[in-house]
This record gives C-alpha cells, sequence and structure tokens, in this order.
C-alpha cells in the first residue's frame, strides 16, 4: 500500500511538472517547430511505437531531426547520414525530447524510469532484463545520467534493473538534477560512430552495425 502511494504521488508530481514545463516552454516549441518546417517540412513531429509499461504500445513523441528519404534512395546503415543541421542542434542540446512532456501528461511516460525502447526489443529481452517493462517508461533515467548512448546495451540494463530495485522519489529527483547537468554537458550523445545507439539484437549481443533512435 505504501508504494502504490508513493507511484501515485510520482505520477502526481510528475504530471504536474509536465503541464507547467509546457506551459512555460511554449515559446521555444513554437520556434522549434517553426525551424523543422522551414527546413525539412513537415509533419514537424517524429512518431513512433515504443514498449510502454507491462509492454503495451505507446506512441512516442519528438521532435523531427531527420530529413526524408529522397526519390530512389534507401535507409542509410547509420541514421546519422539523414540528421539536418537543425536536428543535429536538437539532438544535442536534448530539445527534440520536448514533446515527450505530453506523453508524461498522457501517462504513457514518467519523468523517470527506463528509456522507452522499440516493440521489437521485447522479444529479444532475458528474463532478468524483461523487469525494465516492470514499471512505466521514463525520459530520462539512471541509465541516462551514468553515460546515457556511451553505454552498451548491457550496462544499460543493468543501470534499469538498479533503478527499479532501488526505486524512490528522493532517487527520481536525483535524477532529475543530474540530468540537467548532463545535458548541460552535452555527454554520451553517441555511441561511436552511431548517431544514438546500435541496434540490441539480444542479451550480451555485439555492438552491430545499425541504429536505433533512443
Amino acid at each position: 500500500m505504501r508504494n502504490q502511494l508513493k507511484l501515485r504521488v510520482k505520477r502526481l508530481i510528475e504530471a504536474s511538472l509536465a503541464a507547467a514545463a509546457l506551459v512555460a516552454l511554449s515559446p521555444i516549441l513554437a520556434l522549434i517547430a517553426v525551424a523543422i518546417y522551414v527546413t525539412m517540412g513537415g509533419p514537424i513531429l517524429f512518431r513512433d511505437q515504443r514498449a510502454g509499461l507491462g509492454g503495451e504500445p505507446i506512441e512516442l513523441l519528438k521532435f523531427r531531426t531527420m530529413r526524408p528519404l529522397r526519390p530512389g534512395e534507401t535507409i542509410p546503415e547509420n541514421d546519422g547520414d539523414r540528421i539536418t543541421r537543425v536536428g543535429r542542434i536538437l539532438r544535442s542540446t536534448s530539445l527534440d525530447e520536448l514533446p515527450t512532456l505530453v506523453n508524461v501528461l498522457r501517462g504513457d511516460l514518467s519523468l523517470v524510469g527506463p528509456r522507452p525502447l522499440p516493440l521489437r526489443y521485447v522479444e529479444r529481452y532475458d528474463d532478468e532484463q524483461i523487469h525494465r517493462l516492470d514499471v512505466r517508461p521514463g525520459i530520462t533515467g539512471l541509465a541516462q545520467v551514468r553515460g546515457r548512448n556511451s553505454l552498451t546495451w548491457d550496462e544499460r540494463f543493468e543501470l534499469d534493473i538498479e533503478y527499479i530495485r532501488q526505486w524512490s522519489l528522493r532517487l527520481d529527483a536525483r535524477i532529475v538534477a543530474e540530468t540537467f547537468a548532463q545535458v548541460t554537458a552535452r555527454k554520451g550523445i553517441s555511441h561511436g560512430e552511431h548517431a544514438t545507439m546500435p541496434e540490441f539484437v539480444g542479451p550480451t549481443s555485439p555492438e552491430l552495425v545499425g541504429s536505433s533512435r533512443s
């Protein structure tokens, strides 16, 4: 009962913070939307199906950072090849993440929790990794302040499970504070030559060519 009460408090705090942030940042959101439309056209938002609480699908919202494929062009091995100049600025400053605050209001995401990953990854998790779906995914988390995309997949999942086991409102507050420092320092944005992270193909898998926007 006590843990359920804490989870309700967490949800109330995060929804309130998300609503306040959306109102306060509305001029910045509008400027970013205009910049994307002028440089890339529509749509403004990138929408992707991710695994939410219990593995249920959710539609993740972000600002679009990549240009569309040109006629006859195939998807490049590295998604960095399609990132525009505006997109690189948005990613390096994490401003592309701002629309996920709408996901928090909807109840799809928490401010803090394991990052929401593609639905196709769910069947690749081992018996330990699958527990990252026991909680609502978050915009930021323990893995994001301990290395972000510079970590290996195994390291990220270990930190996700550590967060779930040690969760507390105090831990969430600390992660939020450390996230601001991480974003300001612009650390861990990419993994090696990849724009973000390589594809996850299974437990203890090698880091393969190809990447997943996470």
